[in-house]
């Protein structure tokens, strides 16, 4: 099934609130690991409700459950890689490394899906990448914070790549909803060890303050249950690389809201936004190259070439 606009609208505003999600994470007092497990215990418990109510199935055949489950734990890590990145540098150093996503899913999705690689994917890929590499040249002092948001990236790129191959055996919903449980287990054990052998402390869980609840309300509902499971659906009919590239936009519509919340403290250097317009050309240009390469294939098949 082809895709319609009304889906690439759709799977840009998934990608506005994904943009919102570093912010909100930014604001809360709880550490990065905290929010990831809280997120994603809520999401889990928000969506069983839904499904339940809805007369969702919550079957899953004994082979794909222990995809999903490293699927979940894969998820956990990327957002507290991403979480992480933005408090030791910022929301839009953070989200400018997440631009990466697009590279490397140029280099995953072919192995999975067992076709050749494109070159053009590639290549704007490596777009990316020089963009990227003008923003490092800019802001070396956010090096730690770009280097957390790449290897972010690369969760997410292997995620959707995943979740890619899932959505044509199980609904959104059902796939949600294991894996946002899978990773608040994978997360919850994962806490104690990550605060006693790296933060040296003793405590493990930390309690949010009542702003922190509505704000993983928000970050959980809408942010984690609504847009993870439209993402999913869309994955249907829009490529796990389609569906990154976009996400490429996500840099952009957060700066631009960060600069707004935050004002100067994301006031970044000029090589920065030029970075960032490169990432954004990059974007941009595939539906164009891609349009092209199918109009050539066309006007080939009516030549009796193809």
């Amino acid at each position: 099934m082809e895709a319609s606009p009304k889906d690439f609208l759709k799977l840009h505003f998934i990608v506005f609130l994904w943009g919102f999600t570093a912010i909100l994470g930014n604001e809360m007092t709880i550490p990065a690991t905290d929010v990831v497990m809280y997120r994603t215990a809520l999401a889990s418990i928000v969506l069983a409700g839904f499904m339940y109510f809805k007369s969702k199935t919550f079957q899953v055949n004994r082979a794909d459950m222990m995809p999903l489950i490293l699927t979940g734990f894969i998820i956990a890590i990327h957002w507290f890689l991403f979480f992480e990145s933005a408090r030791v540098s910022n929301v839009s150093v953070s989200l400018a490394g997440m631009a990466t996503t697009t590279f490397w899913t140029s280099l995953i999705e072919p192995l999975f899906n067992k076709r050749k690689i494109r070159v053009f994917e590639v290549i704007l890929g490596l777009v990316v990448i020089s963009g990227l590499y003008v923003i490092f040249r800019f802001e070396f002092n956010n090096a730690l914070g770009l280097g957390l948001a790449m290897a972010s990236a690369f969760m997410a790129a292997l995620f959707s790549v995943l979740n890619g191959k899932m959505t044509h055996k199980l609904s959104q919903y059902t796939i949600t909803f294991y894996e946002m449980a899978a990773a608040a287990i994978g997360i919850a054990i994962f806490i104690p060890f990550y605060k006693y052998f790296f933060l040296a402390e003793t405590a493990t869980y930390a309690l949010p303050t009542t702003r922190d609840w509505g704000l993983l309300l928000i970050l959980s509902v809408v942010c984690t249950v609504y847009a993870f499971s439209a993402s999913v659906e869309l994955m249907k009919r829009i490529t796990a690389y389609v569906v990154n590239l976009t996400i490429n936009l996500e840099p952009v519509y957060g700066i631009i809201l960060a600069v707004i919340i935050y004002g100067e403290n994301e006031e970044m250097s000029a090589g920065f936004y030029y970075g960032t317009l490169i990432i954004l050309a990059a974007v941009l240009s595939y539906p164009v190259i891609r349009r092209s390469q199918r109009k050539a294939l066309e006007r080939k098949k009516k030549l009796g070439l193809g």
